[in-house]
């Protein structure tokens, strides 16, 4: 009988099972997918029905400010902790190793700093919104909800950014370059 092979391809196999906050991490993002799912298909309904049948869905452009906040407000988080978002990068050849790491540290501790203004900002605006009753204009839907929904993932942006700046200085290593 031989013994079970422990070499370094399967040393880590164990480790490789999806841990709660994996779930917890990914669910904003198949949130967005989904969103976008459900506004491809409505844009397609739309243009259908408006170039076949000359009859429009009424609150498609309701909809499509709903969703878009969706897509974009859930997918912050996981993108600010990526690192996938937009970057310009011209200095990039004036910094040194160490120089670039500080300066990761300082930019991702001030961008989330900076966030939790806005998400702060959006929160009171929203519940003005919902001492006022605001409602959409076809769907009479309260406006204060998707506020809420915008100024919490505002907030995990900046928790995100701030983590991340965190893990950059203490475990360098855990954060992906």
């Amino acid at each position: 009988m031989s013994e079970p092979d422990v070499g370094p391809d399967n040393a880590g196999a164990s480790l490789k099972q999806p841990t709660p906050w994996h779930y917890v991490a990914v669910l904003p993002t198949w949130l967005a997918a989904v969103t976008l799912f459900a506004l491809m298909t409505m844009t397609f309904a739309d243009v259908m029905m408006r170039s076949l049948l000359n009859n429009p869905i009424e609150v498609a452009s309701e909809f499509t400010r709903f969703f878009m906040a969706i897509i974009v407000f859930s997918s912050l988080p996981m993108v600010s902790w990526k690192s996938q978002h937009i970057v310009v990068d011209l200095l990039d050849p004036l910094f040194s190793r160490g120089l670039a790491r500080v300066r990761d540290i300082l930019l991702d501790l001030v961008c989330g700093a900076m966030l939790l203004w806005p998400a702060k900002r959006v929160y009171e605006l929203a519940e003005r919104s919902a001492m006022f009753g605001d409602r959409t204009e076809y769907l009479e839907f309260p406006v204060h909800y998707i506020e809420y929904f915008i100024a919490v993932f505002t907030g995990l942006t900046a928790l995100t950014f701030l983590a991340r700046g965190i893990v950059r200085a203490v475990a360098p290593s855990r954060i992906a370059a």
